[in-house]
């Protein structure tokens, strides 16, 4: 098992921020750009414990808690609970860690906060996935998910969280054994002080969230767009309601060269555990060499 450490930065308004920083563990020069995996509105480091340690033969592999998140500090004002922000504080990750370029690996939100950052910093990616998220998000997968951010629900055990995943995101997993509902519960979730599972983020994320603007930033086609020009990959769920057909054959049209892979039977988002995106992941690291 690669093992990895635990970092930390600090954001431009003082915030303490954490990453896990897993080393290359393959052989040769460790002197290509490093991966740096971003998850989605209410997840964390944790989403990438399967892929990391795969990327992580081959690079050094940096995967985030953004803030409010995981073993990040939470935010003093929760209107800075927005994409902009998120690629300010990836901006500072960079100068701090001294990392010059990287391969952006951004699920959902994550891809979001991709695009916005490649617009104002072009020449700091070295190449990008996007996890099952594009320039426009559709209303109704923006709507399914501002039913339940926020909620602070919690459980009695992980078997009653998993459960509470299924009945919520079932029709996003048709083919989910509780095996795997227990995995995404456990990496979604943690441990709260009062002994119950709750999830692992502050809630009031969902305050900014609720203001469109900030769900999906208007208008990100020419942030796409910013991304021609390098290897670019675009993970689609086949079951997605975030982000539809349409948009996905708009996006290879207007990026020439990128690549699309959709997983078949699984919508909202993408784990990245599955083998066909994971070997187009390979691909994009060969692309990028």
């Amino acid at each position: 098992m690669v093992e990895f450490e635990d970092r930390h930065w600090t954001s431009e308004d003082g915030l303490r921020l954490h990453y896990r920083d897993y080393p290359r563990s393959g052989a040769g020069p460790d002197d290509k750009p490093p991966v740096i995996c971003i998850p989605g509105l209410t997840r964390n480091a944790r989403d990438f414990e399967a892929l990391a340690p795969k990327l992580a033969t081959r690079r050094r592999v940096l995967c985030l808690d953004l803030r409010g998140r995981g073993d990040s500090d939470y935010a003093k004002d929760a209107a800075t609970y927005i994409p902009p922000t998120y690629a300010t504080d990836l901006h500072a990750l960079l100068d701090q860690a001294g990392i010059t370029r990287f391969v952006a690996v951004g699920t959902s939100l994550g891809g979001l906060v991709t695009m916005l950052f490649c617009a104002q910093h072009p020449d700091r990616l070295a190449g990008a996935v996007l996890n099952d998220i594009g320039p426009e998000v559709s209303a109704a997968g923006i709507a399914r998910i501002g039913a339940y951010v926020g909620q602070g629900r919690s459980f009695e055990t992980w078997m009653h969280a998993a459960r509470a995943l299924e009945e919520s995101q079932g029709a996003m997993f048709p083919d989910f054994a509780i095996s795997d509902w227990l995995i995404l519960a456990k990496r979604a979730m943690t441990l709260g002080s009062n002994g119950r599972i709750v999830f692992d983020y502050d809630m009031k994320i969902a305050e900014p969230f609720a203001t469109p603007a900030n769900a999906a930033p208007p208008d990100l086609w020419p942030c796409w767009r910013a991304l021609a020009g390098r290897p670019v990959l675009v993970v689609r769920g086949e079951l997605s309601d975030i982000l539809t057909p349409e948009t996905a054959a708009r996006m290879l049209t207007e990026v020439p060269g990128a690549e699309m892979v959709t997983v078949p039977r699984t919508g909202h988002a993408p784990t990245l555990d599955e083998p066909g995106a994971v070997a187009a992941i390979e691909r994009l690291l060969d692309r990028a060499e």
